[in-house]
This record gives structure tokens, C-alpha cells and sequence, in this order.
């Protein structure tokens, strides 16, 4: 059976590294060792550790960016209720994957500035899902499919900060898990805030 190409097999190291150690434990050396190439040849394809960060986020974990990406593009023909229910799943899928591996950054203030410094130079950071859902419901509102009193921005911060914060909230229950199912969580969530701004 033939190796992996080089880039894809830093990835899926860097991914299974990442979300055993977090981000912040996890060095290049090993991401490189573990890859089985050199730590020289993980920096021809990632120059930075924060880069390849960002690809592990958007090519490893579920996709929440290039599915916001498309819907403001071109939504699609799903309903508003659809989209968000999609975008709802995808999101709590996303965080319960990315907070074990950005977590341990918020230990070490000098390493969290670095980081943070880092990527607003890549232009990237936990803010940009809520711009672009903010984006997504500012063209339905344009089409009149929200309210024109609504608050995009807002309505996308509520809806992703419920995925952010079921995807850790529930760990310490005797089940560790949360009482209602990934789609009935989705469902619910779209639902209710639609019910605010439809």
C-alpha cells in the first residue's frame, strides 16, 4: 500500500497530537517524528505552527468555515430553518473537536499573545465563523427572509456561543454527555432563534 503524500500524513499527525496534547504542548519536532518525515520538510509545506493550526481547523475538523463560506456565496435551497440547523450541527461538531486543542493556549499568557498575534496576521482567529454567519444572515435579511430589525451579527453570536458552550458544559455530568442528541440540539437552537428573528 503507498505512503501518504507528505502534507496529509503532517496533518492527520498534527491533528491526532494536537487534540491528545493541545496546541500549546504539541511541538514541530514532534508533529515531524510523528509524520515520519523531518521537522525541515513539516516547514516546506507549514511555515509556521500557528499555520499549520489553521489547516488542521479547516481540513480536519468538521467544516464549519467553508460551509459559511458557501452559504454566503450562494445559499443554497435549503430554507433559512435548513441552514441554520446545518450550520448548527457543524458548529457544535467544530468546537467539541478545537476546544481541547486550543484550550491549554489560555495556561501560558506569552504563548497566547504569540499565538494571538500570529493569527491576526494570518487574518484568522474564533471570531471569523461569527462574521460569516453574520454575513450569511445579513443576505437573508437583504432577501427579506429575516427581519429587518434583527441583528445579524448578534444572532450569530447567540447561535454559536450555544455550540461553544455545549461542547465543553457537559463533561462534568455523570454521563459527560449532553440530554439531547447532536440533532435535536441543532434543531431546537435554529428553531428558537428563528422564532426571534424570522
Amino acid at each position: 500500500m503507498p505512503q501518504q503524500p507528505t502534507r496529509l500524513r503532517i496533518l492527520d499527525a498534527a491533528h491526532e497530537l494536537m487534540l491528545r496534547l493541545g496546541l500549546a504542548r504539541v511541538t514541530t519536532k514532534e508533529i515531524a517524528k510523528a509524520a515520519g518525515c523531518s521537522e525541515a520538510a513539516l516547514y516546506k509545506y507549514f511555515p509556521s505552527k500557528e499555520e499549520l493550526f489553521i489547516s488542521v481547523l479547516t481540513e480536519r475538523l468538521p467544516r464549519l468555515g467553508p460551509l459559511l463560506d458557501e452559504l454566503v456565496a450562494a445559499p443554497p435551497e435549503r430554507s433559512v430553518e435548513g441552514n441554520l440547523i446545518e450550520i448548527a450541527r457543524q458548529a457544535a461538531l467544530f468546537y467539541r473537536q478545537s476546544f481541547p486543542i486550543g484550550a491549554s493556549l489560555y495556561a501560558q499568557t506569552q504563548l497566547r499573545e504569540r499565538h494571538t498575534e500570529a493569527m491576526r496576521a494570518l487574518g484568522a482567529g474564533p471570531h471569523r465563523p461569527i462574521e460569516g454567519l453574520a454575513a450569511y444572515l445579513g443576505a437573508e435579511q437583504r432577501a427579506g427572509r429575516i427581519r429587518p430589525d434583527a441583528d445579524p451579527h448578534a444572532a450569530a453570536s447567540l447561535l454559536l456561543g450555544a455550540c461553544a458552550h455545549r461542547a465543553f458544559v457537559y463533561d462534568m455530568t455523570e454521563t459527560g454527555e449532553p440530554p439531547q442528541s447532536l440533532d435535536e440540539f441543532a434543531a431546537g437552537l435554529a428553531r428558537t432563534l428563528l422564532a426571534g428573528i424570522a
